[in-house]
C-alpha cells in the first residue's frame, strides 16, 4: 500500500496527525559512514509519517555556530541533520529534533566547571558509562541558558515541529553551587545529604540516593526539583515557540513511576512519548499497554507515542543487536490496543543486524491500513485502576516497588486475566469530570491520600460509583504521614485497630455461606466448593464500626508449618471478617484489609484472582461493555471512533509472557465477542481487520455477538456505524 505524501506545512495543530513514528539516533561516527538514502527509503517503505532525528546537545549534527557545542568530528562540511530533515519533509513527514543535554566534553568542563553535576562528596561527576564525559547539572545555567541557545539555533535554522530532549531532567541530587544557592533561597533548607530518600532519584549507576525519609528538607527538595524542571520546560518551550509558533518542547518524561507529576505534565504537554522501550527482566507482556493507560490518564485524548527499541533493553545495554521480532511485535500490539502510536527507535545509523527491518515495516504497513480505526476518540470502560505518585514517593520510598507497585501490578494482572476492559486514573484527577465515565474505581493499596482526595472518593460513591480498596488505602495523608484512622473509614465500615501484621505464614480464609439464606456471596463465585483458601501475607488489624450481617471470608489464623507432625490448625474457625462489603444507594464498597493484590502478584494463586475479579464485578453491578470468551490470555480494550467502534484482542498467551524475550507468537483459537452497542447507533458493517473477513453477526438485546476464528498477536473487531 502506497500512501501519498501529506502536506506538513507548519500548523499549530500538527500534533494529532502522525500515527507511525521513526527515530534515528546517530552516533558521532555516522556522518562519515551511514547511508541517508537508505533511511529515507525505509521511512517511505514503512509508511512512517513522522521522525525524530538527532540534532544537538552532547553531539551536534548540524553546522552550529555556538561555541563549545561539540560537532561530530566525522561531519566535515556536511549537515547530517539538515539532509535527513529535508528528506523527511519531502516524504510529507512531520519532524522533531532530538537533543541530549545530560553529558558534555572536557572543553565544556574546563570553561564552565559550574555547569557540571556535583556529588554529595563535593566532587564533579564523571559519566558512568563514558568517563571521558562529564554529567551536567539539569537545574543550573547549562540547561537554562546554554541549551536554550542551542534550541533557538535549531529552530532558526530548521522549522522543525518540536524539540524532544532526552535525559533532560538530571541524574540525582546535585550539590553544585547553583543548586545549593537556589534551593536555600527557595526553601530555607540546605540540600539533604544523608539517609534514605522517600523518592527514587534517577542516579548514575553505582550511586545511592541521598536524603532522609524523616527530613523535611527531602520533601522540600522534591517539590523544588519539580518546580525547577517545569520552569525549565517553560523556558525551552517559550524559546522554541517564539521562533516557530507551531512547535513545542517535548519532554522525555512521564508514567506512574516517573518523578514528575503526571497531572502537571498532562496539563502542559500537547503531545508526549512513552519512553519504555521494551520488556526486561520479569516484566509481563502487558507492560506496554499499561504504559498507554498511565500516560492517557492525564493526557486524555492528546496523542502519545509508544517508543519501542529495536535493541535488547536489558541492563547490559546491547544497543547494536536486536530483539526477537515476536517480542517487539507483541509489545507494539499491546501499546496500540491501549492508545499508543508506535515509535521505533534505532540507535546508530549503521545496521549490523537487519532482521528487524522487514517485521517493523510489516507492522507499520498493517497499522497504516488500519489507521481510520486507530484514530480513537474515547475508550469504553466502566472500571478504572487508580495510581498514585505521592503514595509511591512518600509512603513507598525505597520500598515502593514492593509496597506500592506489587499491589498495582497484581490487580492489573487480575483484570487482564479476567478480560475486563479498564482504564487508569491518576489520584490527582479524582474529581467528577475525570471519574464520570466510570462505575468502579480500584484503589490497590493507595495508602497516601489527602483529605480532599478522600472527600472526592466519598462524593464519587454518593453519585452512585463503587470502590474496591485493599490493605492500607487512605491510612496515610498525602505526605506519607500515618493517620490515626483510615481517611475512608466511613466508607470501609471499619476503624484501624493496630499495626500491620505480617509477614504471616500458613494462614487461611474460610469461605462462608450467608447464615440466613445458606447462599454463597457472588464474591466467592467459583470457590463454593473450596472450603478454605490461602490467605495473604500482610493484613491491617481493623474493627468493624458498622453492622456487618455476613462476611463471605473469615480468618483462619496462622499455625506452625513445621515439623510436619505439628501442621494442624489451632483455631478452625473465627468470626473475623477479611472482607467488608457495603451498599451506598447505587454505589458499593469492597474493602480487603489484607494484601490480596500484592500476594496475587507474588504467587499468582488463581483463588486470589477470582476474589479480585468477583469484587470488581459485584461492585460494578452491570454488564461489561464487552465480554470475550475463549481460550488463552487476552488483553481486551474497547474504543469509539467518529464512525465506528473497535474491540482490540491482543493475544498474550505465551509460556514467556512474564520472562522474555518471546520466542514465537502462538495463536489462540476461537473467541466469542459480545459487544454492547450505543443505543443511538446503527450497525452497518462488522469486519475483522487482521483476518480481513466479515464474520457472521448475531444482533440481540442491544448487543452484537461475533466469532473470531483465531488471534495471532493482534486482532481488531471493527464495527462501522450507519
Amino acid at each position: 500500500m502506497m500512501l501519498p505524501p501529506t502536506n506538513t506545512a507548519p500548523t499549530n495543530d500538527w500534533f494529532d496527525r502522525p500515527m507511525r513514528w521513526a527515530q534515528l539516533t546517530l552516533t558521532e561516527t555516522d556522518p562519515a559512514q551511514y547511508d541517508v538514502n537508505f533511511w529515507l527509503d525505509y521511512f517511505k517503505q514503512a509508511h512512517c509519517d513522522a521522525a525524530c532525528l538527532s540534532a544537538g546537545g552532547c553531539v551536534c549534527y548540524y553546522p552550529t555556530q555556538i561555541p563549545l557545542h561539540y560537532r561530530s568530528p566525522w561531519m566535515g562540511d556536511s549537515d547530517p541533520f539538515g539532509e535527513l530533515y529535508e528528506g523527511c519533509r519531502k516524504l510529507g513527514m512531520n519532524v522533531i529534533a532530538r537533543t541530549d543535554p545530560h553529558a558534555v566534553h572536557q572543553d565544556v568542563y574546563d570553561a564552565h566547571p559550574d555547569w557540571i553535576m556535583v556529588g554529595a562528596d563535593g566532587q564533579p561527576v564523571r559519566h558512568w558509562a563514558d568517563p571521558e564525559l562529564w554529567v551536567t547539572c539539569a537545574l543550573g545555567p547549562y540547561n537554562f541558558d546554554y541549551m536554550t541557545e542551542i534550541h533557538r539555533e535549531i529552530m532558526h535554522m530548521y522549522p522543525v515541529d518540536g524539540i524532544f530532549s532526552n535525559r533532560w531532567s538530571g541524574h540525582g541530587l546535585c550539590y553544585c553551587e547553583h543548586c545549593q544557592r537556589n534551593f536555600r533561597e527557595a526553601t530555607g533548607y540546605e540540600l539533604p545529604r544523608s539517609g534514605n530518600a522517600p523518592v527514587r532519584f534517577q542516579l548514575p549507576r553505582g550511586q545511592e540516593a541521598e536524603g532522609s525519609g524523616d527530613d523535611a528538607a527531602v520533601k522540600a527538595y522534591i517539590g523544588w526539583w519539580q518546580d525547577r524542571l517545569f520552569e525549565l520546560w517553560d523556558v525551552w518551550d517559550g524559546a522554541i515557540r517564539a521562533i516557530q509558533p507551531h512547535a513545542r518542547f517535548i519532554a522525555n518524561s512521564g508514567g506512574a513511576h516517573g518523578m514528575l507529576d503526571m497531572k502537571r505534565i498532562g496539563e502542559k504537554a500537547e503531545i508526549l512519548f512513552a519512553d519504555r522501550q521494551a520488556r526486561h527482566g520479569l516484566q509481563p507482556s502487558w507492560a506496554n499497554g499499561k504504559n498507554g493507560k498511565e500516560y492517557r490518564s492525564t493526557l486524555g485524548s492528546k496523542p502519545i507515542g509508544g517508543i519501542f527499541s529495536i535493541g535488547v533493553e536489558e541492563r547490559y545495554r546491547w544497543k547494536d543487536s536486536i530483539q526477537n521480532p515476536a517480542e517487539f511485535r507483541l509489545f507494539v500490539a499491546d501499546g496500540v490496543a491501549n492508545g499508543l502510536r508506535p515509535w521505533f527507535t534505532k540507535f546508530g545509523g549503521m545496521i549490523y543486524d537487519p532482521r528487524w527491518l522487514k517485521p517493523v515495516a510489516g507492522m507499520y504497513t498493517m497499522y497504516a491500513q488500519w489507521e481510520p480505526y486507530l484514530r480513537n476518540e474515547a475508550p469504553i470502560a466502566r472500571v478504572a485502576l487508580v495510581y498514585s505518585q505521592q503514595t509511591w514517593n512518600y509512603y513507598g520510598g525505597e520500598k515502593a516497588a514492593e509496597k506500592v507497585g506489587d499491589h498495582s501490578e497484581g490487580f492489573y494482572h487480575a483484570l487482564i486475566e479476567a478480560r475486563i476492559p479498564f482504564e487508569m486514573v491518576h489520584d490527582g484527577l479524582l474529581d467528577e469530570e475525570h471519574t464520570r465515565p466510570f462505575k468502579t474505581l480500584i484503589l490497590p493499596n493507595i495508602a497516601a491520600l489527602s483529605d480532599q482526595q478522600c472527600q472526592q472518593l466519598r462524593e464519587f460513591v454518593q453519585r452512585g460509583g463503587s470502590i474496591v480498596a485493599t490493605h492500607e488505602t487512605s491510612l496515610y495523608d498525602e505526605m506519607g504521614v500515618r493517620r490515626d484512622d483510615f481517611g475512608l473509614a466511613d466508607l470501609f465500615g471499619v476503624r484501624c485497630a493496630g499495626d500491620v501484621e505480617g509477614p504471616v505464614k500458613n494462614s487461611y480464609l474460610a469461605i462462608e455461606r450467608d447464615p440466613t439464606t445458606r447462599v454463597f456471596h457472588p464474591l466467592v463465585a467459583g470457590l463454593e466448593d473450596a472450603g478454605r483458601i490461602i490467605n495473604g501475607v500482610h493484613r491491617v488489624l481493623v474493627e468493624t464500626t458498622t453492622p456487618l450481617p455476613y462476611a463471605p471470608l473469615t480468618l483462619i489464623p496462622s499455625y506452625p508449618d513445621l515439623p510436619m507432625e505439628m501442621v494442624w490448625p489451632r483455631v478452625n474457625q473465627t468470626d473475623i471478617p477479611q472482607v467488608y462489603m457495603r451498599q451506598f444507594g447505587e454505589g458499593r464498597v469492597v474493602y480487603f484489609p489484607w494484601d490480596v493484590d500484592r500476594t496475587f502478584w507474588e504467587v499468582l494463586c488463581v483463588d486470589h484472582g477470582k476474589l479480585l475479579t468477583n469484587a470488581v464485578d459485584w461492585a460494578t453491578n452491570e454488564e461489561r461493555p464487552v465480554t470475550v470468551t475463549g481460550p488463552g490470555m487476552l488483553d481486551v480494550t474497547v474504543w469509539q471512533q467518529k464512525k465506528s467502534m473497535t474491540v482490540h484482542l491482543v493475544n498474550l498467551t505465551n509460556p514467556m509472557m512474564m520472562k522474555g524475550p518471546l520466542r514465537e507468537l502462538i495463536p489462540v483459537g476461537e473467541q466469542v465477542v459480545r459487544l454492547l452497542m450505543p443505543p443511538e447507533k446503527q450497525v452497518a458493517r462488522v469486519h475483522l481487520l487482521r483476518a480481513g473477513i466479515s464474520p457472521d453477526v448475531r444482533v440481540e438485546s442491544g448487543a452484537i455477538t461475533v466469532r473470531v476464528p483465531s488471534v495471532l498477536e493482534h486482532e481488531v473487531v471493527a464495527v462501522d456505524f450507519g
